[in-house]
């Protein structure tokens, strides 16, 4: 398992693009859980999101989204720099 972990809902916007693989693929020291549901009741209906390590990632699309993903993840793995 990796040492930055995305958590993604099934339910949500962002699963329309094939996150896991890209992600997984481009950064090897994550891991993309997909879960049933993440508690934030209302949130996937209205935008697309994921967590990174616990903490709120989210877009107006799910590439934008995506971006936004990747940016934190980079930030995440600064600390092991």
């Amino acid at each position: 398992m990796g040492i930055v972990v995305v958590e993604i809902c099934d339910g949500n916007a962002i699963t329309t693009i094939d996150i896991e693989s890209i992600l997984e693929e481009e950064f090897p020291e994550v891991a993309v859980l997909t879960n049933e549901c993440l508690s934030f009741c209302g949130l996937c209906a209205v935008r697309p999101y994921a967590l990174v390590n616990n903490k709120r990632v989210f877009g107006k699309t799910p590439e934008e989204c995506l971006i936004k993903i990747r940016k934190q993840i980079k930030e995440e793995l600064a600390v092991y720099e």
